[in-house]
């Protein structure tokens, strides 16, 4: 055990785009989450600074961020976010989401068995990677063989 100071969580998480028009109708239109600020980025000024909430409060830990920067296409690497998941409720809510995705032309895997969660996996219009997560059976379930299970998102035929 550590003697760091504890933490409250996740605060927020700062992506980012290359058209924040796009990813605000993104996040709005196909996610449902609400904008709840518009400013830019204090440490680069003139570059736009969304914030994307689940909630219409936008509280911290609701919270997803971008910064538009349109020249900015990388390439996924040390330092870079392999891909962030939301949580949803069940295995029926999950199932819900994939249809409410494929219904808005998203291209979405199968429901995964990821032995802790089922999920799903997807992209925004860059391509970054999304996932949905049920909630159970959680952590505490072992798989037969700890780490005998190689867990890709894009098995199956699940293309960016």
């Amino acid at each position: 055990m550590t003697d760091a100071p504890p933490t409250t969580g996740l605060h927020h998480v700062t992506n980012i785009c290359t058209d924040i028009e796009e990813t605000a109708a993104f996040y709005e239109d196909v996610l449902g989450w609400h904008t709840v600020k518009r400013t830019q980025n204090y440490d680069d000024p003139g570059t736009p600074h969304y914030y994307f909430s689940s909630t219409p409060e936008g509280e911290p830990g609701t919270n997803v961020t971008y910064f538009e920067y349109p020249n900015s296409q990388g390439t996924p690497g040390p330092g870079a976010s392999h891909h962030f998941a939301f949580g949803v409720k069940d295995e029926a809510t999950l199932r819900e989401w994939r249809e409410h995705l494929e219904a808005h032309d998203v291209r979405v895997s199968e429901v995964k068995d990821r032995t802790y969660f089922k999920s799903v996996y997807f992209t925004d219009p860059d391509g970054l990677v999304f996932e949905l997560a049920t909630r159970g059976p959680g952590v505490t379930r072992d798989e037969d063989e700890p780490g005998g299970e190689v867990i890709d998102p894009f098995e199956a035929g699940y293309e960016n």
